[in-house]
Order: structure tokens, then C-alpha cells, then sequence
């Protein structure tokens, strides 16, 4: 179901992604458990004092929503599937089984490599366990119980392992008949974890979505209406993940805030798979897709223009991506404030609200974490919370005295 009101705090106005630059002694000591060198209580242990540390720096900055940083991950998508009864990892997987054109497939094959790992159906899916508890009931304790609401936690996509494959190539032929038997089952468990995380406590998801911007992609459109396997359009595989989103959110508690993150590709050296506005998409996204925020990339051209915001509801809030966490540089604070203050009035024009009442719809963020990938982007951690911090004073000189 829809919200029916704007959700605050969360969202806050100023936020940043989760993803957060690994001190190198955790980047060494799990380099060292992959060799046999060290043991999964070493790292558990440096993983401990890691957080520790960068739960602190969020805070002194002035952050809200505080994450663990994903310091316990690989990649930002987690351990959500592999800990699915009905997923495996396989490792070096066969080319023929995605498709080529998706960004990020297209990315590796590009430049000469392929995708070393993938996750793939192999039986029934069914919730067997969170392979999130445990980090969240960490990050917790580590704040005062009044601020445990604030805190957050990211997700993976519902979709993030049927849009790569080739039409057929997701799941067994034998176990699943269609896709919406699938998508059945991955709502089941989305749903089992997303009961079983607030049971614990949690109030704040973010869901990371790449794939959302590949429906952007001009490049991605043409691979998919080229591609004779497929069976459905480009824009029918949209309205299919919006229903399967909303099945995953199906009964999520009212004062259980989620938002979705669309991004254009974060990995190692600050490399993004794609490019595009979102006017292909917004008017759906915006409207059907049942979550309260919008985490959107706006930190380059490739991102587009701030039209697509003119099919926002009232009911919705949008974080604006507006600074870079892949190179250094800053960004000059009165430009950024002007891109802030053309976005709601274009809320305003959409809405017939006014730009005050828009205002209040937004906050701002980097465009993406600064680790999606372990390895982390092209910037030190002095240059990350440099960016934090001009996040926060960004936040500050518009909303003066809002979290």
C-alpha cells in the first residue's frame, strides 16, 4: 500500500548512502581470512572496532542516519540471497546465461573480463534465516535506544538476480513455471526479513537499486528490444518489479520508513554501467512504486535533469544526490543550493503546492556510497568525510535546525 502522508525523519535532510571507505587494517585482516591467514573471529573482531569507529564519525558529523557502514559486507547487496534456501553462489558462471546488454554485464565484457561470481535459482526459495539480524543488532546497541529509529540498513533489490539473466536462465524451468511464481517467493522471504528486522527494531531501510536506472539506459533498451528471447517489453519488465516491490512491502508497518536508492553503477574505482534521465521512468516510480523515498543519483549530466520531478506526489520525499562520492573534489555549496532550490519548484509546478511546501518534500546526500565495492571509490577517508561534512552544512543552510 502507498503511504498516505509525507514520512520524516527518516527520511533526514542530510543523509548519505550506507556504504562507507573500510579502514585498510579490515580490508587486510579479510584478505587474510580468504588466504587461511587469519580466522573469522580475527576479522569478526577488527569488524567490531571498524564500526565502532565509523559509527562515530557519522555521528560527530552531525548524521541521523547512521549506518554500520556495510564494513561486514563484500559488496552492497550483501548476503540476503545466498542465505535464501534456493540460491547458490557460483563461481566463474557461463556468459551465456545473462544478457549482455544490462549495464553492468556489458561493463566486464567491455573490458575484457566477466563476472567472476553470481548468485543463481537452483530450487524452491524460501526464508531460512536473516543474514542481516546480526549486524543490525550490533549497529543498535551502539546508539542510544531513542536514536534506534534513526538508524539504517540496506538491502538488496527483489530483482537484483532475474534482470541480468536471459529470459529462462533465473530459475529452473522444473521448479518455477513463470516469472510471478518466482517473484511469489522472492516476496515471501522479503517479506519474512523485513518482519523478522523489525522485530529487532529497525525503522529505516534503504533498498539499493541499480537496476532501476538501467530502464534509463537508451543502450539497455535497445539490447532488450533486440533481444528475440525476451518475451516481455522493456516496459512491462518495469511494471512487473514495481509489483514485485510492493508484494515484497506488503504488510510492512506504517512506522517502518523504506525508501529505494537508484544509482548509475558505484564499483571499483569509481566506475558507473549507466547513463540516462529519469523521464522514462518517474511518472511509475514515483506513483506505484510503494515507498516513501527516493534516493537519487543527480551528481553528474549522465543523471539527467530535475523535470522528471514534476510526477512526484505530495506524499513522497526525494533525497538529492547532489554530490559526488567518487572523486574528491567538493562541490561549491551555492551551486548545489540553487540545484536545491530549482528541484522544488519543480515538485511545486507538478504538485500546485508551493515551493516552501516542496522544500519540505527533499533532503540531500552524496550521489551513491563511497564502497559499494569493498576496494571503496577514488577518494581517501579525509576526502569522504569532507564530503559528509558538506553534506551536513549543505543540509543546514537550507533547513537550519533539522536533523
Amino acid at each position: 500500500m502507498s503511504p498516505t502522508k509525507l514520512h520524516r525523519n527518516p527520511p533526514f535532510r542530510a543523509e548519505h548512502l550506507g556504504s562507507l571507505l573500510r579502514p585498510e587494517s579490515l580490508l587486510t585482516t579479510r584478505a587474510q581470512l580468504d588466504k587461511k591467514e587469519a580466522t573469522q573471529s580475527q576479522l569478526s573482531s577488527i569488524e567490531d572496532d571498524a564500526v565502532n569507529e565509523i559509527v562515530k564519525l557519522q555521528l560527530d558529523l552531525g548524521f541521523h542516519p547512521v549506518s554500520d557502514g556495510e564494513y561486514r559486507r563484500h559488496m552492497f547487496w550483501g548476503t540476503f540471497f545466498p542465505g535464501l534456501e534456493g540460491f547458490e553462489e557460483i563461481q566463474d558462471p557461463p556468459m551465456e546465461i545473462f544478457r549482455p546488454y544490462m549495464p553492468d554485464i556489458a561493463a566486464f565484457t567491455e573490458s575484457g573480463h566477466k563476472p567472476g561470481e553470481s548468485v543463481i535459482c537452483t530450487g524452491k526459495i524460501k526464508h531460512v534465516g536473516s543474514t542481516y539480524v546480526d549486524q543490525w543488532n550490533y549497529l543498535k546497541q551502539l546508539v542510544p535506544e531513542p536514536k534506534r529509529g534513526e538508524l539504517k540498513l540496506t538491502l538488496a533489490a527483489p530483482e537484483w538476480y532475474h534482470m541480468r539473466y536471459r529470459e529462462g536462465r533465473a530459475y529452473p524451468a522444473d521448479v518455477y513455471k513463470s516469472d510471478a511464481e518466482y517473484f511469489s517467493d522472492i516476496a515471501a522471504a522479503y517479506q519474512t526479513e523485513l518482519k523478522t528486522l523489525y522485530e529487532n527494531g529497525l525503522r529505516n531501510v534503504q533498498i539499493d537499486d541499480p537496476n532501476f536506472a538501467y530502464f534509463c539506459s537508451e543502450k539497455a533498451m535497445k539490447g532488450f528490444r533486440e533481444d528475440d528471447s525476451n518475451k516481455s517489453t522493456f516496459e512491462e519488465l518495469l511494471d512487473d518489479y514495481i509489483g514485485l516491490y510492493n508484494d515484497c512491502l506488503t504488510g510492512r508497518p506504517a512506522d517502518m520508513h523504506v525508501g529505494v536508492h537508484i544509482c548509475r553503477g558505484n564499483f571499483v574505482g569509481s566506475r558507473h554501467f549507466s547513463e540516462g534521465g529519469y523521464d522514462q521512468i518517474a511518472k511509475k516510480l514515483f506513483n506505484h512504486l510503494n515507498v516513501d523515498t527516493y534516493y537519487l543519483e543527480y551528481d553528474t549530466p549522465r543523471a539527467g535533469g530535475f523535470e522528471p520531478l514534476k510526477a512526484l506526489p505530495k506524499n513522497k520525499n526525494v533525497i538529492l544526490g547532489l554530490i559526488t562520492s567518487k572523486f574528491p573534489e567538493l562541490e561549491n555549496i551555492d551551486e548545489m543550493k540553487k540545484k536545491v532550490d530549482q528541484a522544488a519548484e519543480l515538485i511545486a509546478e507538478g504538485t500546485g503546492q508551493s515551493k516552501a511546501e516542496a522544500l519540505d518534500q527533499l533532503g540531500v546526500s552524496p550521489q551513491c556510497g563511497f564502497a559499494s565495492h569493498s576496494s571503496g571509490n577514488a577518494v581517501t577517508m579525509d576526502d569522504m568525510a569532507a564530503k559528509l561534512k558538506l553534506v551536513r552544512t549543505l543540509a543546514d543552510e537550507i533547513w537550519p535546525g533539522q536533523p
